[in-house]
């Protein structure tokens, strides 16, 4: 059981962390907090939320447990402000999408990696943004990435586990950089080609109307396109060395496709789609419920 939950940034994620552990009964208190006080009024509102606060020192004064879901340019900040209004059993994890640079902004903020520090990702969300957006079960049967410290004190990654395994979450353990270089290709790539893809057409779309013709192949790729740009640019900063690894790979791959089709490669074309949907079919077979 979490006494006192603090949640800092109350959207999507971190507000629907905060309804599934309501739901389970899981926390005595949730407090939210985030600059925006109207955004907090209706996290209390939809019952979200007990209380919030727009000071962080306040907000984390006697939680136990601290789960920080800002975008990754603002995880300093928002470390340098609680590290002297911690309780003395306080954890603090995080939810943010690179974790090598969490870790570098909380060794400066904290003057080395304190043992209540616990990194963490949740790979679930929707191109929804704000309290407004969340759900009870975004996290059901959804994978947790842990990304432990060398000094991440062993009771405060089990607490952690047990807070997420309470919103039906599913628990892995990671390597920092290894998250970052796989979570590089599988989400913060796709992201960025949805994005540049949207971009595009758009300019296009000043001597063509190319939206007016996309079909639901267009709707399903691009719809990730519609999510926040802030995160998004803050993620791509943040977790620069790996994603650049991972354009630089697609960029070569998209090269070599273009070069069959202006040669009428049939073998390559009809061996790289027969690939592509073997693996795809297989990956949402191991996924289904």
């Amino acid at each position: 059981m979490i006494r006192r939950l603090c949640i800092v940034g109350v959207g999507l994620i971190g507000g629907s962390l905060a309804r599934a552990l309501r739901e389970q009964g899981y926390c005595h208190h949730i407090v939210g907090c985030s600059r925006k006080a109207d955004n907090l009024e209706r996290a209390v509102e939809l019952g979200v939320i007990d209380s919030y606060e727009t000071n962080l020192a306040k907000a984390v004064t006697d939680a136990d447990m601290v789960v920080v879901c800002v975008p990754m340019g603002a995880m300093g900040a928002v470390f340098r402000a609680i590290r002297s209004h911690l309780a003395a059993d306080a954890v603090v994890t995080d939810a943010g999408s690179s974790k090598r640079s969490v870790i570098e902004a909380a060794q400066q903020a904290f003057d080395g990696l304190p043992p209540f520090l616990v990194p963490g990702h949740p790979i679930a969300g929707t191109e929804r943004t704000g309290v407004d957006a969340s759900f009870a079960s975004l996290y059901r049967g959804r994978k947790v990435i842990l990304t432990p410290t060398p000094n991440s004190a062993p009771q405060a990654v089990a607490r952690v586990k047990a807070m997420w395994e309470a919103s039906g979450a599913q628990l892995i353990e990671m390597a920092p950089d290894h998250h970052d270089e796989v979570l590089a290709a599988t989400s913060h790539l796709p992201h960025m080609l949805a994005y540049n893809l949207v971009d595009m057409l758009g300019t296009m779309q000043q001597r063509r109307e190319m939206f007016r013709y996309a079909a639901g192949g267009f709707r399903d790729f691009t719809r990730i396109a519609s999510s926040d740009p802030v995160m998004w640019h803050d993620i791509c900063l943040a977790n620069s060395d790996a994603l650049l690894a991972a354009v630089d790979g697609f960029a070569a791959s998209l090269a070599e496709l273009r070069t069959a089709i202006a040669d009428g490669d049939s073998e390559t074309l009809m061996d790289c789609f027969t690939r592509a949907k073997t693996l795809r079919d297989a990956h949402i077979e191991l996924d289904a419920p």
